[in-house]
């Protein structure tokens, strides 16, 4: 693996460019990518269903048009009663009115439709977007998201992004439609009363709506954010609520969130009074606009220019015509925050990749695998520390090396460069003989994987969380692999054996349950280099004994590369490395290392004297 080059590094130190099909919502040559507004990057996916979205808008315009037009139709109906005409003289309006009415409601639904399956398609695949690009980024490009921010991004933001497709294309496009419709019939029937409908419909459909934008602008800017730090506060309350109850300190774990919903509800209360103020407004020129007309019309039909018919049916055109605009101001406000929760998802869409793909990936070879590491060095940020400073580490097939030291010490991060998880700075990383970057990331897992350090147990059955390994698995495969890991008669004695629920994220489990269904979803992958990270963390002494035997007896001939803080059983393997600030500082076998009177030796000391004291 060569060094990254400076044009290949992202903002977050980590080396690598957007690739693949959740690499970001652009998805077309010139689409446009980071820095785009997030709106317009999120109307180029409605590309293939505009036809769908030109639907919605005619009938949008219809169902409004067909309201307009009922009050229109309905005060000419009633002027033209009261002349006492017969009834073939008004037999079309009935018609009219009823036919209108019915039209209003079918065209509503056909709006109602067309946009929201549209929005909800796109959104799905928005989400779909995220977490392909979610499982490229981790888990080395994630450490700048808390998970429930990310949740938010995924669900609500992602919901707060459909006010563009229902609230900002059909409704501004239909109000255009209907106004200009409704202001050439008035201008038909007395000009200045139509020009006087017309600036009333531009203040309250354009000015309203800007002027209600600005205003909140700034609680839009903080309302997603306000959103996703409420959801990371509650979640790491949850998580912890047992380290809290344990340490007395729930009332702190509560302030934090008390804190958080009143950012949220106070960002809330602003942004629904300025919805509140713009529906306000546009019923005030409504009302305003409305009397210039009806003056204007008063006035002709005094001096005979209009007769009472022509008058009913200016006037209630003009009332109805503000239906078109009435909900754009609110609209307006909810784009903003369409705005700001697209912009959120765009930061994890363009995220840069932690590793760097290859243009032509080589193919995995066959057969066993020879791993080299010479001089790697490795850092989380440009120009930070070294996390790895000169590691040089030869795994050839077959050979069992244990990494040991302090936390910080490294080894995280070995397992983190041979799992293609994290780009190297300087040196190279080689599988049998060609650079490890040669490969495709998602091709190396295939052959290298393992445990690692805290692994994740789903909520579901043992035999769904072993078979994740490798879904097309034997029976006798998965029996064989809980066997090796020590569950087997465990799980046989359970009332439901493999079908038994282990909770939320394996609550049901003991400590060394977890492990060994996480070493034997491990063992069931049949990796050619296992790399097992921590196994024994959070157990006690006879536990960790118990299963580093039973770990190191299933890794028997197979390339392993084991991390740990437990030296007890490393007298088995063909060689230990101790780390220190990221450097080897001995290297050796454990009868080898015990007689160098070095830190390998001071570690098995205090290990010793820890045992004799929990005795």
């Amino acid at each position: 693996m060569t060094a990254a080059t400076p044009a290949a590094t992202g903002p977050n130190g980590v080396a690598g460019h957007s690739t693949g099909p959740g690499a970001g919502i652009d998805a077309e040559p010139g689409a446009g990518g980071a820095g785009a507004d997030p709106l317009l990057r999120l109307l180029r996916l409605a590309r293939p269903l505009r036809s769908q979205l030109l639907v919605a808008v005619a009938a949008g315009a219809a169902a409004t048009g067909c309201g307009v037009a009922l009050l229109a139709v309905s005060g000419f109906l009633l002027a033209r009663a009261s002349q006492h005409p017969s009834i073939v003289a008004i037999s079309v309006a009935v018609v009219a009115v009823r036919g209108l009415s019915v039209g209003r409601g079918v065209s509503r639904y056909v709006e109602r439709l067309a946009s929201h399956d549209a929005a909800f398609r796109i959104l799905a695949d928005v989400r779909v977007s995220i977490y392909r690009r979610l499982e490229r980024l981790a888990p080395a490009g994630l450490a700048a998201f808390s998970s429930g921010d990310l949740l938010t991004r995924l669900i609500s933001d992602v919901d707060a992004t459909q006010d563009l497709f229902i609230r900002g294309i059909v409704p501004p496009l239909a109000a255009a439609l209907v106004g200009a419709g409704a202001v050439i019939a008035c201008l038909l029937i007395l000009a200045p009363a139509g020009a006087v409908l017309a600036a009333g419909l531009l203040a309250a459909g354009v000015g309203v709506p800007a002027l209600a934008a600005a205003s909140a602008r700034g609680a839009a800017r903080r309302l997603a954010p306000a959103r996703g730090e409420l959801a990371a506060s509650f979640t790491d309350l949850l998580a912890g609520a047992a380290d809290l109850h344990a340490f007395g300190a729930q009332e702190t774990g509560l302030t934090a969130v008390t804190a958080a919903d009143a950012d949220l509800a106070a960002q809330a209360r602003r942004n629904a009074a300025v919805s509140g103020l713009g529906t306000g407004l546009s019923a005030a020129i409504s009302g305003l606009t409305l009397w210039g007309v009806l003056v204007l019309g008063v006035a002709a039909t005094g001096s005979g220019t209009l007769t009472r018919v022509p008058l009913a049916v200016l006037t209630l055109t003009a009332l109805a015509a503000f239906e078109a605009v009435i909900t754009l101001p609110a609209a307006a406000v909810q784009l903003g925050q369409a705005r700001v929760a697209a912009g959120r998802i765009a930061t994890v869409l363009d995220a840069p990749d932690p590793v760097r793909e290859p243009a032509t990936a080589r193919p995995l070879p066959d057969g066993p695998l020879h791993v080299t590491m010479r001089g790697t060095r490795v850092r989380y940020q440009p120009g930070g520390p070294l996390a790895l400073d000169g590691i040089d580490l030869d795994l050839p097939p077959g050979r069992r090396i244990a990494l040991v030291g302090p936390n910080g010490a490294g080894k995280s991060t070995v397992a983190a460069v041979l799992l293609r998880f994290i780009d190297i700075a300087a040196g190279t990383v080689t599988l049998n003989g060609f650079d490890l970057a040669a490969y495709a990331a998602d091709d190396i897992r295939t052959r290298i994987g393992g445990c690692p350090q805290d692994p994740h147990i789903f909520s579901t059955t043992i035999w769904d969380n072993l078979q994740l390994a490798r879904p097309g698995a034997t029976d006798e495969q998965r029996a064989d692999a809980a066997a090796r890991a020590g569950l087997l008669d465990w799980i046989r004695s359970l009332p439901l054996g493999w079908d038994t629920q282990v909770g939320a994220h394996g609550a049901t489990l003991s400590g060394g349950q977890r492990q060994r269904l996480a070493l034997a979803r491990a063992l069931l992958a049949d990796p050619a280099l296992l790399i097992l990270d921590e196994p024994t963390a959070h157990l006690d002494r006879d536990s960790r004994q118990a299963l580093t035997r039973d770990l190191l007896t299933a890794t028997a001939g197979r390339t392993t590369l084991l991390i740990t803080h437990d030296l007890d059983g490393l007298d088995l393997l063909d060689e230990i490395f101790v780390l220190r600030q990221g450097k080897v500082t001995e290297r050796g076998t454990h009868a080898e290392l015990i007689s160098a009177s070095g830190a390998y030796q001071q570690m098995w000391q205090a290990g010793q004297g820890a045992s004799a004291a929990s005795r």
